[in-house]
């Protein structure tokens, strides 16, 4: 296993790149998409914040209901430090196990992490970070043009993150998004072709 931190800020194309890397034959473990599993319902994480915000952050399903769960955390420091102890600790655990569970097989491991930083690499033992990045204001310019987001909340968003220079500085390999769809696919392949080098030198198995 070649296990591969993949990064970059909102609207910057890592999930593009991620979706691209899992269509050459990588297997993705999703930062998002754990936060999501984690609370479904009957999971441990769930119960603990139903107990700690009340019924009120549920849908009519016993699923948990995002906005609700937002509106009772936002302007809240007190509130969002127990929802991020409460969450974290949990994603962190889950991607750990499964990294254990991919530990044995020869394959390139992408973890997607938003908000990537420096104890991500250790906790989950990063061979490379990759960090997929793009100017700010192109990157506002495709939440706003492509994703349909409000400017305001757009730019909020973006300014709440780490900075560019701070992401790029975890960074062994950075990926340009600043052309287009056809650039991007293009630069893909070449970090496609990187880690496959990356792996075998590594002591993976050779392949094609």
């Amino acid at each position: 296993m070649y296990a591969v931190g993949l990064s970059g800020g909102i609207g910057s194309g890592k999930s593009t790149v991620a979706d691209l890397l899992v269509e050459f034959g990588a297997v993705l473990i999703d930062a998002d998409q754990v936060a999501r599993d984690i609370v479904e319902p009957g999971r441990p994480v769930l119960a603990a914040l139903v107990e700690r915000f009340g019924t009120s952050i549920l849908d009519a399903d016993g699923h948990l209901d995002r906005l609700a769960l937002a509106q009772v955390t936002f302007g809240d420091p007190d509130a969002l430090a127990a929802l991020n102890a409460l969450t974290h600790p949990a994603i962190g655990l889950e991607m750990i196990e499964l990294r254990a569970s991919q530990e044995h097989q020869d394959v390139i491991l992408v973890f997607a992490v938003p908000l990537l930083r420096e104890e991500h690499r250790a906790m989950l033992h990063f061979d490379t970070v990759v960090v997929v990045d793009c100017p700010t204001e192109l990157a506002l310019e495709r939440l706003v043009g492509h994703r349909g987001m409000d400017r305001a909340d757009a730019q909020r968003r973006i300014a709440a993150q780490m900075s560019r220079e701070d992401r790029k500085a975890l960074a062994e390999r950075v990926i340009d998004n600043s052309g287009d769809l056809a650039a991007l696919h293009a630069a893909t392949i070449e970090l496609w072709e990187w880690l496959n080098a990356a792996r075998v030198a590594a002591g993976g198995e050779q392949r094609g």
